[in-house]
C-alpha cells in the first residue's frame, strides 16, 4: 500500500466534497490581510499567537502540507513571499485559485512532507504546518527536513492531533457518542483496521492517519535541533462535534526555533 498516493487521492476527493479544510477563503478576508489585519490557524479553533510569527512582510514563507487555499493566501495578501508544499493537487489548485483572483504571487509544489529535496537549505524565515503530520508514518524526516530548509533564527509552527485521541472508536463515537477504548498506542490506519475498514475510509474519501506519540512530536522536534519557545492546546471546533471534545483537548500546537546567528 502506498500511503502517499492513498492520501493523495483522499484529499483531491475532500476538495470534491468541499470539507471545511479545502475552503479557499473569501475576498474579505484577502482584503483586511494586506490592510494589516490578519490571523491564521493551526489548529481548528484557535488563532496562532500575533507573537508566534511577528512582521511576514519580505519573509519567506512555507506552508508546509498546508494548502487549500487558506493559510498561505492571507500570509501572500500580508506581504510574505509564500510556497506551499503539498500531496495533493487539488488542494494546491485551490491556492492557485485565490492567487489568479486576488492576484497575488504564490509558488506551490506538489510533494511530501517527509522530503522537501525540491527546495533549498536556509530558504524559508518561517514554516507554517497545520496539523497534516498525523497523514505520514514517520515525524524525524518531516522534523530534519524542516529544521534543513529553514534559516537561522527561523522558526517552525506546527499543530498535530493529541495522540490519546486514537485509543478510541472514532466510528462508533461519531455515531452514538459513546467512548470505547479499542487501539493501543501509536495506533495507524494503515495496519490496525483491517481491509474492509480501510476500503471502507477510501470510499468515504478519508486519509489515512497515524497517530505517533508525543515523544515523536516534542522530542522528535528537539532531536533536530530546535528549541520549543510556545505551546498551546486546542478542540476539534464546532463544525466537528466529537465525543471526545468534551472530555479533553484533541488538538496541540507548538512554536520551535532553529538557534544560530540570523
Amino acid at each position: 500500500m502506498d500511503v502517499r498516493v492513498w492520501n493523495r487521492d483522499a484529499w483531491d476527493k475532500k476538495v470534491q466534497q468541499g470539507s471545511q479544510w479545502t475552503l479557499p477563503v473569501s475576498a474579505e478576508i484577502i482584503a483586511k490581510a494586506r490592510q494589516g489585519e490578519w490571523q491564521i490557524i493551526l489548529t481548528p479553533l484557535k488563532p496562532v499567537p500575533g507573537d508566534w510569527i511577528g512582521d511576514v512582510r519580505d519573509k519567506d514563507v512555507l506552508c508546509l502540507a498546508g494548502a487549500g487555499g487558506q493559510q498561505a493566501p492571507v500570509l501572500a495578501a500580508a506581504g510574505a513571499r509564500v510556497t506551499v508544499l503539498d500531496n495533493s493537487p487539488a488542494m494546491l489548485e485551490q491556492d492557485r485559485l485565490v492567487a489568479r483572483r486576488e492576484g497575488l504571487t504564490i509558488n506551490t509544489v506538489e510533494g511530501d512532507m517527509s522530503d522537501l529535496s525540491p527546495l533549498d537549505s536556509a530558504g524559508f524565515d518561517l514554516i507554517i504546518h497545520p496539523v497534516s503530520n498525523c497523514f505520514v508514518p514517520k515525524l524525524g524526516p518531516v522534523w530534519r527536513e524542516s529544521f534543513r530548509v529553514l534559516r537561522p533564527q527561523g522558526a517552525l509552527l506546527s499543530g498535530f492531533m493529541n495522540p490519546a485521541a486514537y485509543i478510541f472508536d472514532f466510528q462508533l463515537a461519531d455515531s452514538t457518542g459513546e467512548l470505547k477504548v479499542v487501539h493501543t498506542l501509536p495506533y495507524a490506519d494503515e495496519t490496525d483496521l483491517a481491509p474492509e475498514q480501510r476500503q471502507q475510509l477510501l470510499a468515504e474519501g478519508e486519509a489515512l492517519e497515524f497517530s505517533h506519540t508525543l515523544e515523536d512530536q516534542l522530542s522528535g522536534q528537539l532531536a533536530a535541533g530546535f528549541v520549543i519557545t510556545g505551546f498551546y492546546e486546542d478542540q476539534f471546533g464546532s463544525e466537528v462535534e466529537d465525543a471526545l471534545t468534551r472530555f479533553m483537548p484533541t488538538m496541540m500546537a507548538t512554536r520551535a526555533v532553529k538557534p544560530g546567528d540570523s
